[in-house]
């Protein structure tokens, strides 16, 4: 494919749930209305009620020295773009994302929320040249408990081999296998043209 693509970090956080995400938005251009989904809506107005509140608040607990706020970035080593909440730095001179989710913490980090640190480091890292090695989740319905997701070099070396296969459907128009895990089938805006 001749032209550049970029994805953005939404976009492998669906693939993650269902490959066919991609398929159907990119590849047969149907958009899955995510906008009338209550959490996607509970997630806007948690984003929106931060950018508010949190304007001089700095984490000091996480040993932060300074941050920025709703961060868009751009990396074209990755084909990756998206908008993090907030960019951490920290004493030891490293950085961090911290991401807010309209989420209970229950026992441990999902997988989903690791992967998008990740992500999301990998952007840091390419746009201010400093080293990221953990990830900050804010879980908002858990009284903001803030949890540490630490970031190893395997975890990055996922993350891009992640947007890597998301951007081969793209590319090849190729129809990816459905999710496993049929449960999440039955709230799909797909559900009704996935065969």
């Amino acid at each position: 494919m001749s032209a550049e693509v970029f994805i953005t970090v939404s976009d492998v956080m669906e693939y993650l749930f269902c490959p066919r995400f991609i398929y159907f938005m990119y590849c047969l251009g149907i958009p899955q209305h995510e906008e009338k989904r209550y959490k996607v809506l509970k997630g806007r107005e948690l984003h929106d009620a931060r950018e508010k509140v949190n304007k001089s608040y700095i984490r000091k607990k996480l040993q932060c020295v300074r941050k920025d706020i709703a961060v868009y970035l751009v990396s074209r080593k990755y084909c990756l773009k998206g908008e993090v909440d907030e960019v951490l730095f920290l004493e030891d001179g490293t950085a961090a994302p911290l991401d807010y989710k309209f989420a209970e913490f229950k026992d441990k980090v999902f997988r989903t929320h690791k992967y998008q640190s990740a992500l999301y480091g990998l952007m840091i890292a390419d746009n201010y040249g400093l080293k990221v090695n953990r990830g900050f989740v804010c879980y908002t319905r858990s009284n903001h408990l803030v949890k540490e997701v630490k970031l190893s070099d395997k975890d990055f070396e996922r993350a891009i081999a992640t947007v890597n296969e998301v951007l081969d459907i793209i590319q090849k128009g190729f129809y990816p296998e459905a999710t496993k895990y049929k449960a999440r089938c039955v709230d799909c805006t797909y559900r009704n043209i996935c065969v």
